[in-house]
């Protein structure tokens, strides 16, 4: 497809925009596990459909696009898709990583690759004097998440990449927030870009999916080696709905990030509420970073209530988000990082992190924004009677 059309254009108008068998304007879902060949000599383009198969191989296809990366590759889950790229580490290496970092990330790091002998060390990205100063002889990988979940801390991702490169390390960015519809993070110096295409992506909360997309083509053959080899691959149903998911992407973002301003600043001026971390804000820290590097911060933010009561008081009473694990979808999602999307990590480390017993996250959907705020409203009414008795 022309380079000249816009990405909006692209998420519908690509190889992929009908079937030239049929002319059918869908990707077919092809369901088979093994292919029949030729010969004995040569074999053609499809063997084994863990190895590759036609309806995985245009989501991957799409998504190397939409990142301008040379090669995408589709996994059962976000955290498939992590793991994968982490098994490009040997015995001996070393990461830097986001300390606030999302929980499953940190459970692989924490738990299953320091059995493996590789070793981490978690620092605030923020910082690139501590970023480099973390760096060790056997530094392999800078792994950021930007922004960071929950606390929507931004990394200056091209500054790191530099450092990463100055140090023969690799950098791998956590995109989920984002999607390439808001922030490219290989046009910044990034490596690998990898996503939870469980949430924005797909956009519906009816899939569970994982995406890497790598820039330097040798590095992408490895990455390949490593998909076949571990096998964590996603389904061809799945691969169907997140094709289809990621033609609205562009619609569903600039809704839901239009929204996220309107009740980030609503919240940040609501006397319930202690602190809203939002990287919209001309206040926060890395403001400037996030417009240079991002189009928008997107349609996620966190934000903390006075006391665990309070906080309980207020999701128990809200009615529109659904209160779950997750982000991304058309529904607004309101979670519990410290018992949900970041149970994993200890009580200290998360305080440390500045994820208390009253921090929540939204997930901002496509409802109108003054019904959550109405719903929000009448929520908070409910925290502030707590004080009066």
């Amino acid at each position: 497809m022309s380079d000249h059309y816009t990405f909006e254009t692209k998420l519908l108008h690509n190889k992929h925009k009908y079937d030239p068998a049929t002319g059918a304007v869908s990707v077919p879902i092809q369901h088979a596990s093994t292919y029949h060949q030729e010969n004995i000599d040569s074999f053609g383009k499809y063997d084994y459909s863990r190895s590759l198969n036609p309806t995985r191989e245009a989501v991957e296809e799409v998504i190397a696009e939409l990142e301008d990366g040379t090669k995408g590759f589709a996994f059962a889950s976000g955290m498939a898709a992590i793991s994968t790229a982490f098994l490009l580490l040997s015995q001996g290496d070393h990461v830097v990583i986001t300390e606030d970092v999302y929980g499953g990330t940190y459970r692989m790091v924490t738990t299953v690759l320091n059995r493996f002998g590789i070793e981490h060390t978690f620092v605030d990205m923020t910082d690139l004097e501590a970023v480099e100063k973390a760096i060790q002889p056997n530094t392999k990988v800078l792994y950021v998440e930007t922004p960071s979940n929950p606390t929507l801390k931004v990394t200056d991702i091209q500054a790191v990449s530099a450092l990463a490169k100055k140090h023969h390390a690799w950098t791998f960015v956590d995109n989920t927030f984002l999607t390439p519809a808001l922030q490219k993070p290989l046009n910044l110096g990034a490596d690998i870009v990898l996503h939870s295409a469980t949430k924005f992506l797909s956009g519906h909360s009816d899939v569970v999916a994982g995406l890497a997309v790598v820039k330097d083509a040798e590095l992408a053959e490895q990455l390949g080696y490593l998909q076949n080899s571990f096998g964590a691959v996603l389904g061809v149903q799945d691969c169907w709905l997140l094709l289809r998911g990621i033609k609205t992407l562009h619609v569903r973002m600039k809704h839901s990030s239009g929204s996220a301003f309107t009740i980030a600043n609503y919240l940040n001026n609501h006397p319930q509420i202690k602190k809203v971390y939002y990287p919209g804000f001309e206040d926060h820290p890395q403001y400037k970073i996030q417009k240079e590097q991002a189009s928008s911060p997107g349609a996620v933010f966190s934000f903390e209530l006075h006391t665990e009561e309070a906080m309980r008081t207020f999701v128990s009473n809200v009615e529109l988000p659904v209160f779950a694990v997750s982000l991304g979808a058309v529904e607004s999602i309101l979670s519990y990082p410290a018992k949900m999307s970041h149970a994993a990590m200890g009580p200290i480390a998360r305080q440390e992190r500045g994820i208390t017993d009253a921090l929540l996250r939204l997930s901002v959907g496509l409802e109108n924004p003054e019904d959550l705020i109405k719903d929000f409203d009448q929520a908070l009414k409910k925290t502030a009677e707590l004080q009066i008795i």
